[in-house]
């Protein structure tokens, strides 16, 4: 059997001599190296595109390829492509990092200054188990599948200005449309998106914090299916708790649930906490959200710099997204789009409060009127954001686009064209 190896080495150096050792193994078939975790994500995840069986049976991962670490970029592979064996390529030889190394999902490690035998040995390893999982998944077993879904984050210029809507409504169209659609609330402190669908249900993304293997049944458990057929995932019912959610478990639940459905919304909120920066900067579109007023644009140029000077996002990488848009106001979508330096988004969302009070005081914002502008607003931006299989929201569209264009399809990771997210 010929084992197909796929090493994401980022040193010049360091890829020639794997390259060249990989080169002597016996009917092993060597990738060109990739040289950086969002090439190599990438990578695989248009192989699995294509087919199962196209993915490499071992990635090789250095310990220094960046940006991702070595760790996490192991646990996403594990997590997103549970077919491919991961094999670690350290120096450091310690029982901390080895046990670190199988938590997360890593199939073998191998040490340097690398030694031919003790590389067959591993690679071997690897591909034998990746066939193994390959014939469990034909047999149609309750295991993750698939390149993964598109990320799609809202986060709001400051409180008030509509997130929270917007990510519903924004799940509801690609619902609507035949797609699976996760919600996620990682507003962890103050979160309503169970306020918003009338859901009680005592488990919440608090849940999954500490697990560090989310499997498919885990995750089902701290999913609550609502009426409208979203999965919600939800903030917790006591605000503190949402410490407990730390950057790295927000990537791994992220990836756990990227993997399980075709759409993914996350409501980011006006609060910036490690959690949620780890999302948006995995968000294949960043939506944020603000009203034509001047407290809200300052608000939002405020956190577009800061997610900036944090390496989570560039401005042109984020979208911009009005609402409560009003022809009449002095601030202008072209003002705010100048002011944030941030893409705009085709589709902005009219002033009409009056219309969504009823629905969000019965908690029934899945039930709004079809005739609401609001909602065919916000229709209209899932459409133009790719989030609906069909032209549902095309009518919605061309009414409130304005002549500043679309954004087209959501980017993927490792594209330059910018995103944007509502509330």
């Amino acid at each position: 059997m010929t084992t197909r190896i796929l090493p994401a080495v980022g040193e010049p150096d360091a890829a020639r001599s794997v390259t060249t050792l990989l080169s002597q193994l016996p009917d092993a078939e060597p990738a060109a190296p990739v040289g950086d975790s969002t090439q190599l994500i990438d990578t695989l995840a248009r192989l699995a595109g294509e087919s199962l069986d196209e993915l490499p049976e071992v990635v090789l991962v250095h310990e220094r390829i960046g940006p991702v670490p070595a760790l996490e970029l192991i646990r996403e592979v594990s997590l997103r492509f549970p077919a491919v064996g991961v094999v670690l390529i350290t120096a450091d030889a310690s029982p901390s990092l080895f046990s670190a190394a199988m938590d997360s999902g890593a199939r073998g490690l191998v040490t340097l200054p690398l030694g031919y035998e003790e590389l067959v040995n591993r690679v071997q390893s690897a591909a034998q188990w990746s066939v193994g999982v390959r014939r469990h998944l034909g047999a149609g077993g309750d295991v993750f599948t698939g390149p993964g879904g598109t990320v799609v984050t809202v986060s709001g210029a400051k409180g008030g200005v509509g997130t929270t809507v917007a990510a519903v409504q924004l799940a509801l169209a690609a619902q609507a449309s035949g797609r699976t659609v996760a919600l996620v609330d990682m507003d962890l402190q103050s979160g309503d998106i169970a306020s918003y669908l009338d859901v009680q249900f005592r488990r919440s993304i608090v849940d999954l914090a500490a697990i560090s293997d989310i499997s498919p049944r885990v995750l089902s458990d701290a999913v609550f299916s609502h009426s409208s057929g979203i999965a919600l995932l939800l903030a917790p019912g006591e605000g503190e708790r949402g410490e407990e959610v730390s950057d790295r478990a927000a990537r791994q639940i992220v990836s756990a649930l990227r993997a399980r459905y075709e759409i993914l919304i996350i409501d980011c909120g006006a609060q910036m906490s490690g959690a949620n920066a780890a999302a948006i900067e995995m968000a294949d579109t960043a939506l944020l959200v603000t009203t034509p007023d001047v407290v809200a644009v300052r608000g939002a140029k405020r956190i577009v710099r800061m997610w900036d000077r944090l390496q989570i996002r560039k401005a042109e990488e984020t979208t911009t997204v009005v609402n409560r848009f009003n022809r009449n106001t002095e601030i202008q979508p072209a003002l705010i789009q100048k002011i944030t330096g941030t893409r705009l988004a085709g589709t902005s969302v009219p002033a009409n409060f009056k219309e969504l009070q009823s629905a969000v005081d019965a908690g029934r914002m899945h039930e709004l009127d079809q005739k609401s502008v609001v909602k065919q607003a916000l229709w209209a931006l899932a459409g133009e954001l790719g989030l609906v299989k069909l032209p549902a929201a095309q009518a919605g569209r061309e009414k409130y686009r304005g002549d500043r264009g679309s954004i087209g399809r959501p980017r993927r990771r490792g594209e330059t064209a910018g995103r944007g997210r509502t509330d």
